[in-house]
């Protein structure tokens, strides 16, 4: 990642802030889906997308017609944000209520991907992350599809991390009182599948039986 810019250092917590691809990449690699931040005529917009990392570039995919990849494929400056929750961090006092989590903020402008062969390729990669190993399984995709489809990259070059682990950080006169304290942990995770009716009679296949 190199050093981190003036604008990339956090004003609050910055002993919580990470600037090395070690922080950064797994999270990145575990969260599913991003929020894409960026702003047309002075009017700010926020999307909730899929996305993958692969090697140093983050890629999402959507409609040639879809208003949002039309706006950021100009190469207009984005903010691109994760946040993965592990804990609720309960406290003696409502103030002093925390949460564990895990966060990335990614500064960057996005590359249309031209090649079809590396089009392609960022379709697996997203495919067999938000489904593992699926891409193999599936219906291989079509032309059409590929060539209605827009594929963007983004560059993580000015990113930082930030998380926060451990038990609550009560006041000093708190500590005695009464009042339990801890974590709450939280889970997101996959769950046992559920076939659609057209698909109640074909075996679960390999990659989903583990869930």
């Amino acid at each position: 990642m190199g050093t981190a810019l003036p604008h990339l250092i956090p004003s609050r917590s910055a002993k919580r802030a990470h600037f090395d691809a070690e922080s950064i990449y797994p999270i990145l690699d575990e969260a599913l889906f991003c929020t894409i931040s960026f702003s047309v005529d002075d009017q700010p917009f926020s999307i909730p997308t899929s996305f993958v990392r692969y090697e140093d570039k983050l890629y999402i995919h959507g409609s040639v017609g879809s208003h949002f990849i039309r706006q950021i494929e100009k190469g207009i400056p984005v903010c691109i944000t994760v946040m993965l929750v592990d804990e609720l961090v309960v406290a003696k006092s409502a103030f002093s209520h925390s949460v564990n989590y895990r966060s990335v903020v990614v500064f960057s402008k996005a590359e249309v991907i031209e090649d079809i062969d590396q089009k392609i390729a960022s379709f697996e990669w997203l495919t067999n992350k938000i489904v593992p190993d699926s891409w193999e399984y599936l219906r291989p995709v079509k032309n059409n599809e590929v060539k209605k489809t827009t594929a963007l990259a983004f560059k993580i070059d000015e990113a930082s991390a930030k998380m926060r682990s451990g038990m609550p950080l009560d006041e000093e006169e708190d500590l005695e009182l009464p009042i339990w304290s801890g974590l709450i942990p939280l889970s997101n995770k996959r769950l046992t599948p559920i076939a659609d009716t057209r698909s109640q009679h074909i075996p679960l296949p390999a990659h989903l039986q583990h869930l």
